[in-house]
């Protein structure tokens, strides 16, 4: 089983559970410290196998309600990729920050300067605050996914094509060559679960990056999503994020979440609430499970969370309804010495 993981990018986390310290000492260093800090993490994650590291794009957070603003995503991959050998890099990019002309010119150097372990996370945008603060049109929801699809076109185009020309309602190109040209295979994946992302990912896409759920609500939508997919002839892979807890019990898991719940400010709740309204499909209002506000991601739905043992037989789980890659946090000691190998070799 594939694994990912976040890159050292942000500093911060949200901290909607009273009293979480750790969270708000958390804060990003400068200078020499800020390159040990990145260095050193990057090292350790792909030491322990990790396959995949996804550079975030985000430009703007409060680093309460919503995690805090993070390094640049060009920048860090590209620093990621000269002090990494075998990690393959996801870069996140959000259209209508960048012109994909721009990013496929880009992404064709570092294809080649890392050796093909470059991809590219085609995330669409929900987070308003941060379009305005940048002068982005955010577009509505539905056509930010419009927008995205002619941004992976015209990326497409680009890397398969000498010359390619594309005149569409929101990118055009005349004759875009990319000198040098990219040596390896273009792959997309995407963030989003709303009708709209589920149909871009259908049609264009190679994998979906799916928030943390319950393992029965997560089945349901890759089920539909590869229901859309081979009415398209093709076939689509699945990330999933989890927020591992690992106690030598279970019960031990469980006091620690059951606490980490009790204890959640209901001000920053309503202000996360507030922030993430411009997604859809994830972070649903309705949804009754007291574990979705937790983290960034909603990686504590996806329960791993008891002993070693419970998590990975949980990992086998979802593995076996179809998750090609886990997109895990870190954090957890236990987890990452006494079950990441299992569920590596899963």
């Amino acid at each position: 089983m594939k694994t990912c993981t976040w890159a050292p990018t942000v500093f911060a986390g949200p901290q909607v559970v009273t009293g979480n310290t750790k969270a708000k000492a958390n804060t990003m260093p400068s200078g020499k410290a800020l390159q040990r800090a990145t260095l050193d993490n990057v090292k350790r994650i792909e030491a322990l196998g990790i396959s995949h590291l996804l550079v975030a794009q985000r430009w703007w957070g409060s680093a309460s309600e919503i995690e805090g603003s993070s390094l640049d995503c060009l920048a860090m991959t590209a620093y990621f990729a000269a002090v990494t050998q075998n990690i393959h890099l996801v870069t996140a990019i959000h259209p209508g920050f960048f012109e994909p002309s721009a990013i496929a010119k880009w992404a064709a150097t570092m294809d080649q300067m890392s050796g093909g372990r470059w991809s590219i996370n085609v995330t669409s945008g929900w987070n308003m605050a941060e379009f305005e603060m940048y002068g982005i049109d955010p577009l509505d929801h539905d056509a930010r996914y419009e927008r995205s699809k002619e941004f992976i076109q015209v990326l497409r185009g680009a890397w398969e094509q000498p010359a390619f020309d594309f005149s569409g309602k929101y990118y055009q190109t005349n004759k875009l060559t990319l000198e040098p040209r990219p040596a390896s295979k273009l792959e997309v994946f995407q963030g989003g679960q709303s009708p709209a992302a589920l149909t871009m990912a259908a049609e264009q896409v190679d994998w979906m990056f799916l928030n943390g759920g319950h393992p029965d609500k997560l089945s349901a939508l890759m089920d539909k999503a590869r229901e859309a997919a081979a009415q398209q002839g093709r076939q689509l892979k699945f990330a999933v994020y989890a927020a591992p807890l690992c106690r030598p019990q279970d019960d031990e898991a469980w006091e620690v979440i059951d606490a980490m719940v009790a204890a959640q400010d209901p001000r920053l709740l309503a202000e996360r609430r507030e922030r993430l309204s411009g997604a859809q499909g994830m972070w649903d209002p309705n949804a009754q499970d007291p574990l979705q506000h937790l983290d960034t991601n909603e990686g504590y739905c996806t329960r791993l969370i008891g002993s070693p043992q419970t998590v990975v037989e949980q990992a086998r789980s979802l593995h076996a309804a179809g998750v090609d890659m886990l997109h895990l946090d870190l954090r957890d000691e236990l987890f990452v010495s006494e079950a990441l190998p299992h569920i590596q070799a899963l």
